[in-house]
């Protein structure tokens, strides 16, 4: 349909046809990040509010990069925005 440049005749099937291809992956996404908030949020952190949820909830979801980061790195981090605060 691009290649040929139907999709300037028919832009709303075009665009329709793009939001079909894109819904499995969208979908799937906000399962994942559902289910995720199903686990991180228990009895013991109901009382949390919406951004420390939110924090727990992205760590959860991005594990594989929170891997990669050290407790070193996180020190550094927050020694240097101490510095930063006086």
């Amino acid at each position: 349909m691009v290649q040929t440049r139907r999709y300037i005749m028919y832009l709303l099937f075009y665009r329709l046809l793009k939001l079909v291809i894109v819904w499995p992956i969208a979908t799937a996404t906000v399962e994942r990040c559902f289910s995720a908030m199903k686990l991180v949020k228990t009895c013991l952190r109901n009382r949390l509010n919406d951004d420390s949820l939110s924090d727990d909830v992205i760590c959860y979801v991005e594990k594989e990069e929170m891997k990669k980061v050290t407790n070193d790195q996180v020190v550094e981090y927050f020694m240097a925005r101490r510095k930063r605060m006086y």
